[in-house]
């Protein structure tokens, strides 16, 4: 199959079982930005098991009604896709198919109590060898699967050479998700009328999040009487974790905002007046809320690991006159804080803080997918085994 020019509009079809929080916003961007014509056809949230399980019969319906003729089908990670290959077939036979890994089932981490159901992993394996191009949403990321993968496959007796984990490996590239950060530029800093300094958490109030973690460094801070606000945002639709309640009891007067954020312009307002942000990430893929409050102005301080070294610039790991970025223990967290908190260190500039993360708004990022779909008009259709 022969490339086509790049002023040519491609019909891509992008299937999202899961339209919530970052697939969705990474949809929308993708929609608003490509040169290229994105036809979505999607699913709410709710029952992500479902959604896995049963979403394909669904979808393959929803794709009846697209008269367009499709030269690419793109697919999130949550999405069965041998089953909707084969409920569509065979539409898409010829079709290059490029699955989005915004998460794998492999190595998500779940809550205490709660066994990993295989058979999601199974899923997710079956979609990535049905894939002809696999887009993983940071090097942490990618690498964290591929390492995982061949675990997970001794747990079955069938010849290993049916096992193809090489061919996932090579057709497997990264690209980071474009943000929508220019949306931030209207408003305008606040962060100087503060009475008190600031600290924000702005991410899923959900345990793989390690707020227990946060809490106990904010607790021991206070327990020597310094004085800071909070701002609490995130996204709070799952069972919230008791430490939030307990936050509320014990810093309620200096809580300045608790709870889910859904006006964009007061989000925006909310991390132009924070200070400092804070991930405990025990584990996450790529943290779209950190970034943006990089960007708001907020200096990070971010675990030395998960994706974090490879999108903060080496030169600001630890730089000479500011605040560290990266910190290795639970005692650095607590004593990085408590510098910036007594001014015996001081937080990254804003222009500083915007080079960290500014090439990854969709202004920049657009093109480089634009030309990956293109590319993908090349790939050899083939058999996932052979």
């Amino acid at each position: 199959m022969t490339s086509i020019l790049t002023n040519y509009s491609m019909n891509i079809l992008a299937v999202e079982p899961f339209f919530s929080g970052s697939h969705k916003a990474f949809l929308k961007g993708l929609k608003k930005y490509s040169r290229h014509n994105i036809i979505p056809i999607n699913l709410s949230y709710k029952g992500r098991k479902w959604r896995m399980h049963g979403n394909s019969v669904v979808l393959a319906g929803m794709t009846q009604e697209v008269e367009e003729e499709i030269d690419l089908l793109l697919v999130s990670s949550m999405t069965n896709l041998p089953a909707f290959l084969s409920l569509t077939n065979p539409r898409f036979a010829e079709t290059p198919k490029v699955m989005y890994m915004h998460e794998n089932q492999f190595t998500q981490p779940m809550p205490e109590g709660e066994e990993r159901d295989q058979t999601y992993c199974y899923l997710n394996y079956l979609s990535m060898l049905s894939a002809d191009r696999l887009i993983f949403s940071s090097e942490f990321h990618r690498n964290d699967f591929l390492k995982a993968l061949p675990a997970f496959l001794e747990n079955y007796p069938d010849d290993k050479y049916y096992y193809p984990v090489d061919k996932i490996a090579d057709k497997s590239i990264v690209l980071y998700p474009g943000l929508d950060l220019k949306r931030f530029d209207a408003q305008i800093d606040q962060r100087n009328e503060n009475e008190n300094p600031v600290i924000v958490w702005n991410q899923r109030w959900q345990f793989d999040r390690n707020p227990a973690m946060f809490f106990r460094v904010l607790n021991r801070l206070n327990d020597i009487d310094l004085t800071f606000d909070l701002i609490l945002a995130g996204d709070t639709q799952h069972e919230k974790p008791e430490e939030f309640e307990k936050a509320w009891e014990r810093y309620g007067r200096h809580i300045t905002h608790f709870g889910y954020v859904e006006d964009r312009e007061n989000y925006s307002r909310l991390l132009h007046s924070g200070d400092i942000v804070v991930s405990t990430a025990t584990y996450e893929f790529f943290c779209v809320a950190i970034m943006e409050a990089i960007y708001c102005g907020c200096h990070p301080l971010v675990p030395n690991r998960l994706h974090y070294p490879e999108l903060i610039p080496e030169s600001l790991h630890k730089p000479l006159l500011h605040a560290p970025v990266l910190y290795d223990t639970e005692d650095d967290l607590f004593h990085y804080l408590k510098d910036l908190l007594t001014e015996e260190s001081k937080p990254l500039p804003k222009s500083s803080l915007q080079n960290i993360n500014e090439h990854l708004d969709w202004s920049k990022r657009i093109d480089t997918f634009d030309a990956m779909f293109e590319e993908c008009l090349d790939l050899d259709i083939s058999s996932a085994l052979s």
